[in-house]
C-alpha cells in the first residue's frame, strides 16, 4: 500500500515532550475498534460481563504481573471501552513507558479475545488511546469516583452509542 500522508499520518495526542515513563498516575481510556460493544452489557446500572468482557478485565488486572513498575488502581471495563488508572514508579532496573504497557495490554488481550471469538487478525481495539496525567489527590479522588460510577452514568457515556443525554467525562 502506498503511503498517504492524509491517511497514514497520525496528530500524537500524547503530551508534547513529556517523558511517559516519569514515575505518576495516569488515567487510561482505551476503546474497542469502531465502538462494538464487545464485552457485555449494563444491566440495572451494573456491568454484566461477557466471556470477551471477562477476558479484557483480566488481562488489564494482571499488567502489574508484567510490569514490576506499575500499581492498578482503580478501573472498570465497560461495553465498548475500559478505564483505568495506573500508577508507574520508575525504577533504574525496570523502566516501561504506559505507552509500552497498553500496547502489550492492547497485543496480548487481542489475541486471547479474537481466539475466543474464532477470528485471527481482527482489530479488537482502537489505534490509539486516551490517557490524562493525573497531577494531584484531588484529581485522583474524582477520576476513581469517575470510573466507579461510570456504569451509572452509562447513558449519557460519549462512548455508549445509544445515549440519551449529555457527557459526563471528568
Amino acid at each position: 500500500m502506498k503511503y498517504d500522508p492524509d491517511f497514514n499520518h497520525r496528530q500524537s495526542i500524547r503530551l508534547n515532550g513529556y517523558d511517559y515513563s516519569t514515575s505518576g498516575a495516569y488515567f487510561i481510556t482505551i476503546c474497542t475498534h469502531e465502538r462494538e460493544h464487545l464485552f457485555g452489557d449494563i444491566v440495572n446500572e451494573m456491568m454484566q460481563f461477557n466471556t470477551c468482557g471477562d477476558i479484557a478485565r483480566s488481562h488489564w488486572q494482571q499488567l502489574a504481573q508484567y510490569h514490576p513498575n506499575i500499581i492498578m488502581d482503580e478501573s472498570i471495563v465497560m461495553p465498548n471501552h475500559l478505564h483505568g488508572i495506573i500508577i508507574l514508579e520508575s525504577s533504574m532496573d525496570y523502566k516501561k513507558s504506559i505507552s509500552e504497557v497498553i500496547r502489550g495490554f492492547k497485543t496480548f488481550s487481542a489475541k486471547t479475545i479474537n481466539k475466543e471469538r474464532g477470528l485471527r487478525g481482527v482489530p479488537v481495539w482502537q489505534r490509539s488511546y486516551y490517557d490524562r496525567i493525573i497531577r494531584n489527590e484531588l484529581e485522583l479522588d474524582r477520576v476513581r469516583q469517575y470510573i466507579i460510577n461510570n456504569p451509572r452514568n452509562w447513558d449519557a457515556d460519549k462512548n455508549n452509542q445509544n445515549q440519551s443525554s449529555t457527557n459526563t467525562d471528568p
